[in-house]
């Protein structure tokens, strides 16, 4: 009994498993005999025949020629040809690469012929009805178009496959957006960011008439930014940055004295980039949420932009009440927060983007690096 429960396989072990035969597409072999039987049964016509064919005969050494080197000509194409080639752009160089590929699978194919033979007490002619040297004919006529209707076949399942991911994913940001869009919203046009923003331009008024009038201007800004100009999938960077700014202005109103707010922007960065709403200001608004308010400490928020070509790093550092589960509350906050915008980042920006959050008793801590794409604009010249 204790023999049997050592070689059984746990639960754990089982998903490693699984996981390693999904990394290593190791599961995709029976797919490749199944799809190289059914085209033997086609030509042979016997399904019996064929597999003692396949398994006890000479020919097996032709059969799994065809099933090693197509699988590999194709996992070549998917996983290095179409993304280090096809998807950036270069098409000649690609089509070139696809086609060299093609040509050296079908005569690697040959290799099983020839093997075959080797072990074979019959002469090649007899095995497969050609002569040895006539390999070109034996690639024009089998092993060639063998090769292009697998790389055809294993294209279709790939693009439908990321087809069908894409409308997902797609359909999963629009709603994604939807529900950050509304929490936004709902969070900032509550009763008491509206009155305390409002009484702190009131007061300003009487004491610094220009400052208020600017606040005001800039609490403008905010309620037109969230209400009409965020409703695209992406928008300018330099739009996010102004509210990004606005925000910070009013949110200065709010605060207490002994907060202090930095926000650096490195000269030098591209404003045309594009950027998903948001994105951004989930951090910011976070920072504001949680910070520390102390008396005996300095209380503080910082907040840094900068890029690197497409790069832009954004980072926010705010203190933090000087409790050992404080910081891990942050983490787990349900509201518009760090949850939220993870989810939105990997739907939107998959494998382009880095994402750090560290925390302790003192300080909270957001790094992000994230890759942007160019947002073209329109000018003058382009309209008319």
């Amino acid at each position: 009994m204790s023999i049997r429960k050592d070689c059984m396989l746990s639960a754990p072990d089982l998903k490693i498993t699984a996981k390693w035969l999904m990394k290593y597409k190791l599961h995709h072999i029976p797919f490749w005999c199944v799809y190289h039987y059914i085209w033997w049964v086609v030509a042979m016509g016997n399904p019996l025949h064929v597999a003692s064919h396949i398994v006890f005969s000479i020919y097996a050494f032709k059969f799994w020629s065809y099933v090693i080197f197509q699988a590999l000509a194709v996992y070549f194409n998917l996983y290095f040809l179409i993304p280090k080639l096809l998807e950036k752009g270069k098409f000649t160089v690609y089509i070139l690469s696809l086609t060299l590929t093609i040509i050296a699978s079908s005569f690697f194919i040959l290799s099983g012929y020839f093997l075959s033979d080797f072990f074979s007490d019959k002469t090649f002619h007899e095995l497969f009805n050609i002569y040895p040297n006539e390999f070109l004919i034996l690639v024009l006529s089998t092993s060639l178009p063998s090769c292009v209707a697998s790389m055809t076949l294993a294209m279709s399942i790939k693009l439908t496959k990321n087809w069908l991911q894409s409308k997902r994913r797609q359909q999963l940001l629009e709603k994604e957006k939807l529900e950050t869009e509304l929490k936004f919203l709902k969070h900032q046009f509550n009763p008491h960011f509206l009155f305390n923003t409002i009484n702190s331009i009131f007061f300003l008024i009487h004491k610094n008439p220009d400052m208020a009038s600017a606040s005001l201007a800039k609490f403008s800004d905010l309620l037109r930014y969230q209400l009409y100009e965020c409703n695209d999938k992406q928008i300018q960077l330099g739009k996010e940055i102004q509210y990004m700014q606005n925000f910070i202005e009013l949110e200065k109103l709010r605060q207490n004295q002994n907060v202090s707010v930095e926000l650096k922007i490195e000269n030098g960065i591209s404003e045309q980039l594009g950027i998903a709403p948001f994105i951004l200001m989930t951090f910011v608004e976070n920072a504001f949420k949680h910070v520390s308010k102390e008396h005996n400490m300095h209380n503080h928020i910082e907040i840094k932009l900068k890029s690197t070509q497409n790069q832009l790093f954004f980072s926010v550092i705010n203190s933090v009440f000087n409790d050992e589960n404080n910081a891990s509350d942050l983490i787990k906050d349900k509201g518009i927060g760090l949850k939220n915008v993870q989810r939105r980042l990997d739907l939107i920006y998959p494998e382009k983007y880095n994402l750090d959050i560290k925390s302790n008793s003192e300080v909270f801590k957001v790094n992000l690096v994230l890759t942007l794409n160019e947002m073209y604009v329109a000018t003058e010249v382009d309209i008319f």
